[in-house]
């Protein structure tokens, strides 16, 4: 069972250039390590130290994890990490302490993190979400080839070499990979399978002229829903190719719209821009008779509300997210809305050619290149990615309050109040497999279903060592990045006006920003990387 994701585009300023390159400090982004390590208050090698082999943990310390998600309100997060700061004190004499980054503008708040210079200890990344590498060029990050060995020596053993290699920039070690943790995060859009069956619609909807019969039935016969509560960010532009070309993603951040591609996986080195080809223009027209039709709000680009939400209260009748959302949400539905049978259509359904497999790193853990306890921070990690009690309490919280073990799978205790007891912690960093425990909220049909039709389409992931370097055409991608920012929200929602003529806007101002420089580099680039890789 293996599993892909499909990630989102990052947002950068040409700010945060300036900013990280002031507060890079010598020890992050593939640089030597040991002049931030050498800061660490009492964590070198002490031979006869109990508790912790020939390291000195003598010296108390805090250990700051920056992660993604909206903190949790109900107390219960402070509980847990009561319960695992007892495990840490005891065996490496620290504490950990959540540092969240909440969702509303996440991208701009992680890099503006990031471009700090605060000392976080360790930082959730994704190479292909969270704009990883431009932050590891930035000087982000730590050099972590000579601590894993001594401070994370469970990890190291168990990554192999070939997936080191892939957490490399610039030749060393920046990152720590979430390798161990099989998922499926492909995209798609979920829509009430009762509600598709009153509209006529027998079998699984495989493209979006199937998903637009369906919101039209709701529009006309369901005056109390609205078709799709799309709030503002909606993106599903990306989609839209998969489902419409046999092109892949490319790993290189061009903001809120992904401007450049590979043609095919048969052409996975020749890069390409959907956006300069027919598939845009039919995008956009699409979008603007889908909002002329009303399956949105009118003010949908300044909409808050939460679509899930109203997705589960019955008030909408489209969501948009990836498969594990999915498989979660079937179940909630199946609760909340009896009957209503929540399905998916996977946009790498349409076609069957682009869907390829989860990168290694798309999760995953880096130490802060001004962290002043890197040593301490690493066997932190080590501690939560290979030890199962600290795993199950930061992943599940506390059995008994959180959950109990019912015919092996994680079941809600009796008298749970999901108001009182929900717990997260929100780590995506380092799951491994060999530690998760199935959850009775799980759909239990995922896998004969969604996994099964992935599996028959799913390519091996193909650039898992590719580092596009962005210095050359730096300037560049920034003024990209601003236009599709800019221009890309109101043609998602068709709320640009004519479609042909937003397209040619959007067109000529990616051509003022330097587009044909970028896609230059980026082809010589990945000609580069294919003579590495020997094809």
């Amino acid at each position: 069972m293996s599993k892909w994701k499909k990630g989102l585009s990052l947002l950068l300023t040409a700010m945060l250039v300036f900013v990280l390159a002031s507060c890079g400090g010598g020890g992050g982004g593939g640089g030597d390590a040991k002049g931030s390590a050498g800061n660490s208050g009492g964590n070198s090698a002490n031979p006869g130290t109990e508790g912790s082999g020939d390291i000195d943990t003598s010296k108390f310390v805090k250990i700051s994890y920056l992660v993604l998600g909206d903190k949790p309100k109900n107390g219960q997060f402070e509980k847990v990490l009561a319960e695992v700061n007892k495990i840490m004190k005891e065996k490496i004499n620290a504490e950990l302490e959540w540092k969240w980054i909440e969702w509303a503008d996440w991208q701009t708040k992680y890099n503006l993190a990031l471009a700090s210079g605060e000392p976080y200890d360790l930082i959730t990344i994704g190479t292909d979400w969270l704009d990883t590498w431009g932050n590891a060029q930035r000087g982000a990050f730590m050099n972590l080839d000579e601590l894993l060995p001594k401070y994370a020596p469970e990890t190291w053993k168990s990554v192999p070499e070939e997936d080191w290699k892939e957490s490399m920039y610039n030749g060393k070690i920046v990152l720590i990979p979430e390798n161990d943790y099989t998922q499926w995060v492909n995209h798609g859009f979920f829509y009430r399978g009762d509600w598709a069956k009153e509209a006529g619609i027998t079998e699984p909807i495989k493209d979006w002229e199937g998903i637009g019969k369906y919101l039209q039935y709701i529009k006309d016969n369901k005056p109390d829903v609205i078709p799709w509560d799309a709030a503002s960010g909606t993106q599903t532009w990306g989609g839209f190719v998969q489902s419409y070309t046999d092109e892949l993603e490319l790993p290189i951040s061009t903001g809120f719209l992904p401007v450049y591609t590979a043609k095919s996986y048969e052409e996975k080195f020749t890069v390409v821009s959907p956006v300069f080809e027919d598939v845009f223009l039919d995008y956009a027209a699409m979008m603007k008779s889908w909002a002329d039709k009303g399956f949105w709000r009118e003010d949908a680009l300044n909409n808050k509300n939460n679509n899930r939400d109203a997705l589960k209260a019955g008030l909408s009748g489209l969501d948009q997210h990836h498969t594990q959302t999915f498989s979660g949400l079937r179940v909630e539905m199946d609760r909340l809305q009896p009957g209503s049978e929540l399905q998916m259509f996977p946009f790498s359904r349409t076609r069957g050619t682009n869907l390829m497999e989860l990168s290694i790193t798309h999760g995953g853990t880096s130490v802060g290149a001004h962290s002043k306890n890197p040593e301490r921070a690493l066997m932190a990690y080590d501690l939560i990615r290979n030890n199962e009690q600290v795993y199950h309490l930061l992943n599940y919280g506390i059995e008994g309050v959180q959950y109990v073990i019912k015919d092996g799978k994680r079941a809600r205790p009796e008298g749970y109040d999901d108001a009182r007891d929900n717990f997260y912690s929100d780590f995506w960093g380092g799951r491994v497999d060999k530690f998760e425990i199935p959850s009775e909220t799980t759909w239990d049909q995922i896998e004969e279903t969604l996994y099964a039709e992935y599996d028959k389409l799913k390519k091996p992931y193909v650039y898992g060592q590719f580092v596009f370097d962005k210095t050359p055409v730096e300037a560049e991608l920034t003024a990209i990045s601003q236009v599709t920012g800019e221009l890309g929200p109101a043609i998602v929602m068709g709320k640009a006006g004519d479609p042909a003529a937003a397209v040619e806007e959007f067109r000529s101002k990616l051509k003022q920003a330097g587009y044909d420089k970028v896609l230059a580099e980026l082809q010589k680039q990945l000609d580069a990387y294919k003579a590495q890789l020997g094809e």
